[in-house]
């Protein structure tokens, strides 16, 4: 599998060294493109130190312009698979080949798990997350237990689908329309560790609010797509 890591990257100069020379010693084999997405801090300046393969984006556009540009660029260079990896050191490249595997069995997307391992996200982010696991059970009929994890790969097929989109987000809402529109999807269990430096978006306004927007899009928008 010809597989390739996107790492969206915003002001992340506290964890981006470390987490890439992990990913390079785990994966040798997957090539890696960090998406600096308008940092104001030295990530930009890392990249460059270091020759990492990267492209910025002139501001802040957003985990899904970002994600959107890693895709079509891994369309461009012919990658089988893409997996979307954070740059703060919370997911661990060991799971990337069995992941991989399953994309070569026939699955569409693969997603690591925390509840399947035993780790499920606790606090409001669990209630929340537990919620959109119900959500897309009872619109899709898939049981995703794990739907806000942001360890995802995706087959060919979706690195087109994604290239040719503007809206469309690696976010549980898009996990729930390629789930009702038939695609397979495949969870296996992965532990995940703390983020490793640095500032986390998601305090508990932000979480609210992702996880509103995230349901009203489960149960409503989808549906118009």
């Amino acid at each position: 599998m010809n597989v390739l890591a996107v790492i969206p990257a915003y002001n992340e100069e506290a964890c981006l060294e470390d987490t890439v020379a992990h990913l390079k010693d785990a994966c040798p084999d997957v090539d890696l493109l960090v998406i600096n997405d308008g940092s104001r801090d030295r990530t930009e300046d890392i990249c460059r130190s270091n020759g990492y393969p990267h492209l910025t984006m002139p501001v802040n556009c957003g985990l899904a312009c970002g994600f959107q540009t890693g895709m079509r660029y891994a369309l461009e260079h012919g990658y089988d698979a893409v997996v979307q990896f954070d740059a703060d050191g919370q997911h661990l490249p060991e799971y990337i080949p069995a992941m991989a595997s399953h994309i070569a069995q026939g699955a569409d997307i693969v997603i690591a798990s925390r509840v399947l391992a035993g780790e499920g996200p606790v606090g409001a982010r669990g209630i929340g997350s537990a919620l959109i696991s119900w959500l897309i059970k009872i619109t899709t009929g898939t049981r995703i237990t794990d739907p806000t994890s942001g360890m995802r790969m995706f087959g060919r097929d979706l690195i087109g689908i994604y290239a040719a989109s503007f809206d469309l987000a690696p976010e549980p809402d898009a996990v729930a329309l390629f789930a009702r529109k038939g695609r397979r999807i495949v969870e296996i269990p992965a532990r995940m560790r703390e983020r490793q430096g640095g500032t986390s978006y998601f305090d508990m306004a932000n979480i609210i609010r992702y996880m509103s927007r995230t349901c009203l899009s489960i149960l409503l928008f989808q549906w118009f797509r």
